[in-house]
């Protein structure tokens, strides 16, 4: 029975260490890129939006995602839905792919937090790449397109 008890405490402090090494993007800045194009400008933008937004979210309790500052607001979590609707349009632009539907239907905030940080570095990996002058190629499209 010890030895059951014993190989259940090891499963859980592996999956723990495990869990805690899989961390998301952007709890620090990445490092500012050695050439300036609009692409990389456009990526470090992106950087500072996914830094900030991990350490605006960091922690954040029950309460404080219920939180609504006024009657006709929403509350903290709803933006944070709101964000990362915003964070599909931002990542699929920046892959040059249409946004054929917006998925919403994450409600759980971790994951939400998770979802939103990851489009984020999507983007800013797709704009660091980008040899672009302009950002023509960058258009937003809803839909099949044209």
């Amino acid at each position: 029975m010890k030895s059951l008890y014993f190989a259940l405490l090891i499963s859980c402090t592996t999956f723990a260490a495990f869990s805690q090494s899989k961390e998301l993007p952007f709890r620090e800045i990445p490092e500012a890129p050695a050439e300036y194009t609009p692409g990389t400008v456009a990526a470090r933008m992106v950087d500072g939006l996914g830094f900030r937004f991990y350490w605006a979210t960091e922690g954040l309790r029950p309460e404080d995602l219920a939180y609504k500052p006024g009657s006709e607001s929403r509350t903290s979590l709803e933006t944070i839905q709101h964000i990362y609707g915003l964070s599909i349009i931002i990542a699929k632009t920046a892959g040059k792919e249409p946004i054929l539907t917006l998925d919403e239907s994450t409600t759980e905030f971790s994951e939400l937090r998770a979802k939103t940080l990851a489009n984020l570095e999507l983007a800013s990996k797709a704009l660091r790449v980008s040899k672009t002058e302009s950002f023509e190629e960058h258009q937003i499209v809803f839909g099949e397109g044209e």
